[in-house]
């Protein structure tokens, strides 16, 4: 998303200099923590299919929690397969589906599963942070959930390696992007869907332009809220409505920790991948296709698992809404083009990448 905001003022110049050492300080000590802690979770995984021995130098790796995502696994692994990744490593989080069944009879996948509480967990982060740190070290790592299809300019002309290549000539160590709820028009559960189908096709409306953003002063990302979520569920409160700005992309070292889901990063400078000078910086889109027509059966079933969010009970209204299968369609709704579109509506840019 192309972004022109202020740096973050706890790291101005400007700041006290103790004051700076002090952020600096209990940051590094979060970051400590979160990959101590990352360690100990290691024992709630069990191996599946372990095939990380066929990991080579320079493979761009996937990671990624899921649970009972079978409709949507055979076209999330074609598509990341077609980008260029060359290994998936997935915590199947005690699926009830054919999901830890399809997973393990794929070749590049390596896969762990687990019966503990996934918001125990800090919402799988513990697992993806132990993961990175056994295997995605000196890797370019994208850490993305089952509903999320990353795109970025000239995607389909040009994979993963060939845009990997430019960052690293430039010294870029992570790349941003938007979360784009797509929807359908109608009610949510009324498109048709099967295994293998493209869900951008399927549901190719979106909501161009009801964003708001602001840099979170801590860790210097960008806290993105809109679209049809925090308009139709949350207009009464929207800075309630989840946030939609995500680093997924990401040069990972050991020592790199996931904070909050893959909104922000630790160390802090990896949150900054948006321009503070009046620029821009390169950036991608997260093709979000939560509102797939499995939604409403998911929400009942969410709510009454309460492992999505860390105050479960505030969004009670939130999954009801959702069980009645809403239309989020609207007559400012915009139907899917292509990244050029999404580029000329400032919600992804090419920062250079020509």
């Amino acid at each position: 998303m192309q972004a022109r905001t202020p740096a973050a003022p706890a790291q101005h110049p400007s700041a006290p200099l103790l004051s700076r050492l002090w952020d600096a300080w209990r940051l590094r000590l979060r970051r400590r923590y979160l990959v101590a802690r990352a360690i100990r979770r290691r024992r709630q995984l069990r191996a599946l299919a372990d095939r990380t021995a066929a990991i080579r130098p320079g493979d761009i790796l996937l990671f990624s929690t899921m649970r009972n995502e079978d409709q949507r696994l055979p076209h999330f692994l074609a598509h990341y397969r077609r980008l260029g990744v060359a290994h998936f490593l997935i915590v199947d989080n005690d699926s009830t589906d054919g999901t830890a069944a399809l997973l393990a009879d794929q070749p590049d996948v390596s896969l762990w599963r687990t019966g503990h509480g996934y918001k125990q967990s800090r919402f799988g982060m513990d697992w993806m942070n132990w993961l990175l740190l056994r295997h995605g070290h000196g890797h370019w790592t994208l850490t993305v959930d089952a509903d999320e299809l990353l795109i970025y300019p000239h995607w389909e002309t040009r994979p993963l390696p060939a845009l990997t290549g430019w960052m690293d000539d430039r010294g870029l160590p992570a790349m941003g992007t938007l979360m784009l709820d797509l929807y359908p028009q109608g009610p949510v559960d009324a498109a048709p869907h099967q295994p293998g189908d493209d869900p951008v096709q399927v549901m190719p409306w979106f909501d161009a332009g009801n964003y708001m953003m602001r840099c979170q002063p801590q860790l210097g990302n960008l806290w993105i809220q809109g679209g049809p979520r925090a308009r139709r569920f949350f207009a009464t409160e929207p800075r309630r409505a989840p946030t939609l700005g995500k680093v997924p992309l990401v040069k990972w070292h050991w020592r790199y920790a996931y904070v909050s889901s893959t909104h922000t990063l630790l160390p802090r400078h990896l949150n900054q991948v948006h321009a503070t000078d009046g620029g821009e910086r390169l950036s991608g889109v997260l093709m979000h296709t939560k509102f797939l027509n499995t939604i409403v059966a998911k929400s009942v079933e969410e709510k009454a698992r309460r492992q999505h969010f860390a105050n479960s009970a505030l969004y009670d209204g939130y999954y009801d809404d959702l069980a009645q299968a809403p239309d989020l369609w609207c007559h400012r709704s915009a139907r899917y083009q292509g990244w050029r579109q999404l580029e000329a509506l400032g919600l992804m840019s090419r920062g250079g990448w020509v």
